[in-house]
């Protein structure tokens, strides 16, 4: 699957906050799960715009950098 994106990310239900998102509206990262196309990801701070579609492959490989990363 070639990575996407939905123009107009309102239109999904269901968004979570990354939990690594901070609480003062700064950085905030918002995620939906069990979608049938793949991985949304949008900016909380901008809910009509747009997501960027991922694969499931691609979304694994990211968190998994970011969290050896941390380490």
């Amino acid at each position: 699957m070639t990575d996407r994106a939905i123009p107009n990310a309102s239109i999904l239900s269901g968004w979570r906050k990354s939990s690594h998102s901070n609480s003062d509206a700064g950085s905030c990262l918002e995620v939906l799960d069990n979608h049938p196309s793949g991985v949304p990801v949008r900016d909380s701070k901008v809910p009509h715009g747009p997501a960027l579609l991922f694969s499931a492959a691609n979304w694994s490989a990211f968190v998994t950098t970011v969290k050896e990363s941390q380490t």
